[in-house]
């Protein structure tokens, strides 16, 4: 007798689960991991003193899990993922599609966008990677083929260190950017625009001309403002202004982007494809930057990218967390197209968080881990990672 091995040409034959929905989910955790900081660090606006995460784990009959992350505040997403798991048990983890628009629909008077759509997306996530494990493919395989198996990577960072001079810190940091391999850099601006150029004329002397120079205001600014840190700031060859306003301005975006000195980029707060179709339809961008872990999810990411063809828009997928939400991000880079589909058409850059974040690289029994500047997209099934669970246990919320 022949024994079926995933994948199965008909999953109602699966030995796991004839007769029943194939891979039912019997249970969704939520794990809260939070670690104080010993130097907190700040953007514009806001001060991170602790790093907090939210990973949505769901666990099906068949003994497979599925593992997902959330961007954004991780009590909020634990408290709405834990409201929406009775729409997900006994359901099959297969109906991914069909999962999404029910968990939408019955919260959407709580919010088309923000932590409601947070919440779904570490869900979403969760779903596809255990899709994955059950045709035993990655992720990207299952949404349509990869078109790259590695993706170059730009250090995130930058931030405001307190209590230390900023541009002294600032290059030290760099310089630690430029030692382990980075060909491009993002630093954090929003601190006043005598500083903030300032800080750009330190990091571009000290990078040089080939190494690329990304600005962040994280919304620091309004249009007045960030329209003269733009007219500073372009003669330092700026690859591209991200956030310069507040993410509900579309208008003020759309006059930033109308200078055409420095690209304009956003998206990261934009979320579900229509939240994203108001801002490209109002010429807000050259750059959308959705992140998977608070679009709406894989499901979602892959409609993003119709849209930003339809409107001539580059995607750079925005990655913030843990290396599950890296994971994540890395399957999206997978399935973007070339745009155009050229010889020397060039891949989107991947955000490769480099501030403190005592978790990120300890979850994985492998780490995802960048190599001459270039980061692999994992092949495995699913999201072609494996957690540590006893790794987890060191940043549960202590009573």
């Amino acid at each position: 007798m022949t024994q079926l091995t995933p994948p199965y040409h008909d999953v109602r034959q699966h030995p796991l689960t004839r007769g029943k929905n194939p891979m039912t989910i019997k249970a969704i955790n939520t794990h809260l991991l939070e670690q104080p900081l010993a130097r907190p660090f700040e953007s514009s606006a806001m001060r991170f003193s602790v790093r907090r995460h939210l990973l949505v784990e769901i666990e099906c009959d068949n003994g497979l899990d599925g593992w997902g992350e959330c961007l954004g505040n991780a009590d909020i997403n634990a408290a709405i993922v834990n409201a929406m798991s009775p729409h997900l048990i006994g359901r099959s983890a297969l109906d991914i599609e069909p999962i999404w628009l029910e968990l939408y629909n019955q919260f959407r008077d709580q919010g088309q966008r923000g932590a409601t759509v947070n919440a779904i997306s570490g869900i979403d996530i969760a779903l596809w990677d255990l899709c994955g494990k059950y045709h035993n493919a990655p992720i990207y395989q299952l949404m349509g083929g990869a078109f790259r198996d590695q993706v170059p990577a730009y250090a995130t960072g930058g931030f405001r260190q307190v209590g230390v001079d900023r541009i002294s810190s600032l290059l030290q940091e760099v310089q630690g950017f430029l030692d382990a391999g980075f060909r491009a850099v993002k630093i954090k601006i929003g601190f006043g625009i005598a500083l903030d150029i300032e800080s750009i004329a330190a990091v571009r002397e000290l990078i040089g001309p080939d190494i690329r120079l990304m600005i962040d205001a994280n919304h620091g600014y309004d249009a007045v403002a960030a329209a003269q840190v733009i007219r500073l700031a372009a003669p330092f060859d700026i690859d591209w202004f991200e956030e310069p306003v507040v993410p509900e301005a579309l208008g003020s975006y759309r006059r930033l982007r109308d200078l055409n000195s420095i690209p304009i980029a956003g998206g990261e707060t934009w979320h579900t494809r229509w939240g994203i179709a108001e801002a490209l339809q109002q010429g807000a961008v050259d750059i959308l930057q959705p992140d998977v872990g608070g679009v709406g999810g894989l499901s979602e990411a892959r409609k993003l990218l119709t849209l930003c063809d339809i409107h001539g828009v580059r995607c750079v997928p925005h990655i913030w967390g843990t290396d599950i939400a890296l994971a994540a991000g890395l399957h999206f880079h997978a399935i973007i197209p070339p745009s155009p589909p050229a010889f020397e058409a060039e891949s989107a850059w991947l955000e490769f968080d480099q501030s403190d974040n005592p978790m990120r690289a300890v979850l994985l029994k492998h780490p995802i881990e960048m190599i001459d500047g270039m980061v692999r997209i994992p092949s495995g099934p699913g999201l072609g990672i494996e957690v540590n669970r006893d790794a987890l246990s060191p940043f549960y919320r202590k009573p």
